[in-house]
């Protein structure tokens, strides 16, 4: 299979590992350092589950050289999603499936807006990997697997084919009975522990063992849960408890890459996470004061980093 990853980040440069180490077709979209340091000496990759090395790599930051292809796996931070709709244009046709592995629930639309409905589905990940160097990318957390699913939950050809190839990658890949309750479980836990880790400047470790702050965290939960139930998503009962189990699950010092963003004073997946529940609880017309108070914190540095990179 053909495919591009579009952002050979913590998410894109993983997977795209994986899938290249088993023999798929895969050029990495990269650039600056990172791009001349695949270019060079390959994309290495540190994981729990077995350290690996794509040499030599198919690298560019040129959409134009890529030509089209099977499979497009959006690695991008959630902010960056409507840009990279638009750059990957050339990449996209018929036969071409876009597979976003964003935080947040707002990936799916942004991409079909611009590339069509018929072209996209969803898709999540659970990995805690980020970039560590040029060409180099570190997987600390969690047993990583992907999520992918038609938007009406149909099973398809395509579905099947992409499960296929990330399975023989060694992915655990998982076709959802339904992407929406899938998605936003995944919302679930990122918003919150995100926000939560943010506000507190704590890992994974402290916010589960200091009773104010897993109280805190808790009630954030408790409010997606509430906009997902106002929105017709039916997550199930045990939701919370289920997120939680996975949070106890982190390694003590584990942190998100929003938080790690904001911590270093870059734009950050804050209006894609705390800020899109804000968004929608308005529309829905529901309160949601720990989000609230999250975002508003947070806003101010997240406006002043958006303005130093512009």
């Amino acid at each position: 299979m053909r495919i591009a990853i579009f952002g050979t980040g913590g998410v894109g440069g993983h997977f795209g590992g994986r899938l290249a180490q088993a023999g798929e077709d895969v050029t990495f979209i990269a650039r600056g350092e990172h791009l001349r340091a695949i270019k060079e000496t390959g994309l290495k990759v540190d994981s729990l589950i077995g350290d690996l090395v794509v040499y030599p790599a198919t690298a560019t930051d040129n959409v134009n050289e890529v030509g089209v292809v099977d499979l497009v796996i959006v690695g991008v931070k959630a902010w960056q999603v409507p840009e990279a709709a638009r750059a990957m244009k050339p990449m996209v046709k018929s036969q071409t499936t876009v597979l976003p592995l964003q935080n947040g629930v707002d990936a799916v639309g942004e991409l079909a807006a611009e590339l069509g409905t018929d072209r996209v589905i969803g898709g999540l990940c659970k990995i805690v990997s980020f970039l560590v160097g040029p060409g180099h990318i570190r997987h600390a957390g969690f047993a990583p697997s992907v999520v992918i699913g038609e938007i009406d939950n149909r099973r398809t050809d395509r579905i099947v084919a992409i499960h296929d190839v990330f399975s023989h990658a060694g992915i655990d890949t998982t076709i959802a009975d339904d992407i929406h309750v899938a998605l936003w479980m995944k919302f679930l836990f990122i918003a919150s522990f995100s926000g939560m880790g943010a506000i507190a400047n704590a890992p994974a470790g402290k916010l589960r063992s200091d009773p104010g702050l897993r109280d805190q965290m808790l009630k954030a939960m408790e409010e997606i849960r509430a906009l997902a139930q106002a929105r017709g998503i039916n997550l199930p009962v045990d939701a919370i408890d289920t997120v939680m189990t996975g949070v106890n699950g982190l390694p003590e010092e584990a942190t998100s890459s929003m938080q790690r963003d904001i911590t270093a004073g870059k734009p950050s997946e804050l209006e894609s996470q705390n800020g899109a529940v804000v968004r929608m609880a308005r529309e829905s017309n529901i309160r949601v004061p720990t989000h609230e108070f999250i975002y508003q914190t947070l806003k101010p540095m997240e406006e002043h980093a958006r303005a130093a990179v512009s």
